[in-house]
């Protein structure tokens, strides 16, 4: 008996310290990321840099990619799977053993030049002795439950835009139209096929997408959760148009265009998630995507149990994915996400990551009467800032079921994109908007707005109000919205019209003072041709009437 025991713990001896573990390298630097950023358009495209200029909002080390030096030293580094990796954190998701994980700290390149910065473990007790919160049943991480006419039929989905007031938006034809939305989600069956996305594929606005689960771009696989939540925004059915529907159904922005992205897996709940949305983030900032929404959130039900969180790491800066979430903020989009379905649960009433970012919108749910749902996640967060920030409906939502079919569904994943579609309309008809200022307008218009709570937060918003609020603007403020970009500029400079003004008078002015051109521009066609000007520093002023405004740009 005592030899066998000692052949036992011999055996778990070696397991434990061969048991992959999962853990984030992080880098010290980029050695050529200056070089990187001085060639902005190898990096991120035209649309992406529009965006940072239009809210004037510099590139930086962190749009850089990671150095590819140090990549292959830690892919090469023995007994190491990189997983995935993150150039806003400059850090790659590893799989291995602890020894072999522990070994990278000490990796040069080039001889003597160390590379890795800091490591952190997905398991916690790794790196402290703090207890985990256990839990001995996974709880589900998913919810248990072409052009509009100028006044739609909802159809089922009628009260879950009309509670926003976000159909009026619609009617002032704000449908999304040249938003982009991306979707980080698990899966998307049938949006190639079902007439209630023929609509928005059949027209082009499904731009594309990417399966980083599974390396693959196949996107319209996986579980049917993102397929839902894609369609409280783009779902479209005409029960007296050309396809078979007998229903009605419009989505909250179903002119908008999409990316769609698996970061969830389906069948696992792994740190590994967090660490591919940051990935799949980051692509979106680069295709010039301006709302993403996530109905996924990441607390205490990994398979893993001494991977999960405690509420003291709801502070927004503690994990990777609101870390994550907070850079993406700062690169111009804005990012809906759900509070979570969690507010019945003793164990964790709390808001999930990255719910609990500070300038994510984080959306709680009410039902058809604006009343909160049970489920909602509670905040605030664990350093008192509000959460959730603002409801929609998510009891009783309708979604898209079927090809042709709708039902009703419930959870914080369905209040989110119907949230994240209005938002898009929203910043659609004040494009010179930031988006903290996008943000602070939903907040504001709340009807909690002065006194928030921990299940509500500030409410339900309304659009209405904020679409006359920005309007009654007075036009002196309202010419301040005019921009010109791109910044520096080469050939064509384009000119971003307020709501209310159909053209504007531009002149063009060395260096020396000296006029170089003045022409009225028309909304309908806001590009003036300066080719043939010389490379330098240029002075661009916009009049309308008595107001003026000026803007200084670079010709290269």
């Amino acid at each position: 008996m005592k030899v066998k025991l000692l052949i036992f713990l011999s055996l778990f001896s070696i397991f434990s310290i061969n048991a992959q573990e999962d853990a984030w390298v992080y880098f010290v630097d980029k050695p050529n990321g200056a070089n990187q950023i001085a060639a902005p358009l190898t990096i991120l495209t035209q649309r992406a840099l529009d965006r940072r200029t239009k809210q004037s909002i510099p590139l930086d080390i962190k749009d850089a990619p990671l150095e590819a030096n140090y990549v292959a030293a830690v892919a090469n580094a023995t007994g190491i799977t990189v997983l995935a990796r993150s150039k806003w954190l400059n850090a790659l998701h590893i799989q291995g053993s602890k020894t072999d994980i522990d070994n990278l700290i000490d990796l040069e390149f080039p001889i003597g030049t160390k590379i890795v910065s800091s490591i952190e473990f997905a398991d916690r007790s790794i790196a402290d002795t703090k207890n985990r919160i256990a839990k001995t049943q996974k709880v589900s991480k998913w919810d248990k439950i072409g052009k509009i006419k100028a006044l739609p039929n909802y159809g089922n989905a009628t009260n879950q835009i009309e509670i926003l007031n976000g159909n009026v938006l619609h009617e002032n034809n704000f449908t999304g139209e040249d938003m982009y939305i991306a979707v980080m989600d698990g899966g998307f069956p049938g949006v190639k096929t079902y007439e209630a996305f023929s609509n928005v594929y059949n027209s082009g606005r499904i731009l594309g997408g990417y399966d980083f689960v599974n390396r693959n771009d196949e996107y319209d696989a996986g579980i049917s959760h993102g397929m839902s939540v894609l369609s409280t925004m783009a779902g479209f059915l005409e029960s007296d148009g050309e396809g078979t529907s007998t229903i009605d159904y419009i989505g909250t922005a179903p002119d908008a265009s999409y990316y769609l992205f698996i970061t969830e897996d389906g069948n696992n709940e792994v740190r590994l998630e967090e660490s591919l949305w940051v990935e799949a983030t980051e692509r979106a900032d680069s295709l010039g995507v301006d709302v993403i929404n996530t109905s996924l959130g990441y607390s205490i039900f990994f398979d893993n149990i001494d991977h999960n969180y405690e509420y003291s790491d709801m502070d927004g800066q503690t994990t990777f994915i609101s870390r994550g979430a907070e850079v993406a903020f700062s690169r111009g989009m804005i990012l809906v996400t759900s509070a979570g379905n969690e507010g019945n649960d003793s164990s964790w009433p709390y808001i999930n990551a990255p719910a609990d970012a500070e300038n994510t919108l984080t959306i709680g749910a009410v039902d058809s009467s604006g009343t909160i749902a049970g489920f909602s996640s509670y905040g605030p967060t664990s350093d008192f800032r509000v959460k959730p920030d603002v409801c929609s409906q998510g009891l009783g939502s309708y979604v898209v079921n079927g090809s042709t079919s709708v039902g009703s569904g419930s959870g914080t994943s369905y209040a989110s994109p119907i949230m994240a579609g209005a938002v898009a309309c929203l910043w659609q008809a004040f494009p010179t908007k930031t988006n903290a200022e996008i943000v602070q307008l939903i907040k504001e218009s709340a009807h909690l707005y002065n006194n928030p709570n921990n299940h509500e937060g500030y409410g339900i918003p309304d659009f209405e109000s904020i679409y006359n609020k920005v309007l009654s603007v007075p036009n002196e403020e309202l010419v301040k919205q005019f921009t010109v970009y791109p910044n520096p500029v080469k050939d064509q400079l384009f000119i971003k019209f307020p709501n209310n003004y159909e053209e504007v008078k531009v002149t063009v002015y060395n260096v020396l003072g000296k006029m170089q051109l003045q022409q009225v521009v028309k909304k309908e066609s806001p590009s003036l041709n300066i080719a043939h000007f010389s490379k330098g520093l240029y002075m661009v002023s916009l009049s309308n009437g008595d107001v003026k405004t000026s803007f200084k740009i670079f010709k290269n």
